[in-house]
């Protein structure tokens, strides 16, 4: 199962909450990342998520997705957030994109639930 963030939500990604503005990492997350992730796991698919043709992604764009993803599904009480890092991550345009979200998963799996603001 593959998303394409440019097909599925905007080529103009921006930054980290809803209240900032729109396209923000948040509302990705929310709208189609999480429940195509769950859906994922229930086909006992791969997801894929294709990051290519943007026109680039913040940091704040990038942590809220994937490491909000991770707290989001800690609430649940339950393992489906240690799946996260599971997730592929396609990145033609830059590479480094795919190590920094590597990274905000790897934290927010590590780390307690910080308050959402």
């Amino acid at each position: 199962m593959e998303i394409s963030v440019v097909k599925e939500y905007t080529d103009k990604p921006g930054a980290r909450y809803e209240s900032q503005g729109s396209n923000s990492g948040e509302k990705f997350r929310d709208t189609i990342l999480y429940s195509k992730f769950l859906e994922a796991i229930e086909k006992k698919e791969n997801l894929v998520v294709n990051l290519d043709g943007g026109y680039g992604y913040g940091s704040s764009f990038l942590e809220e997705t994937f490491g909000g993803l991770v707290r989001r599904l800690k609430e649940e009480k339950n393992d489906n957030y240690k799946k996260v890092k599971e997730i592929v991550i396609i990145s033609n345009d830059n590479k480094t994109w795919i190590e920094k979200i590597q990274g905000y998963i790897k934290a927010a799996i590590d780390n307690p639930l910080r308050e959402e603001k």
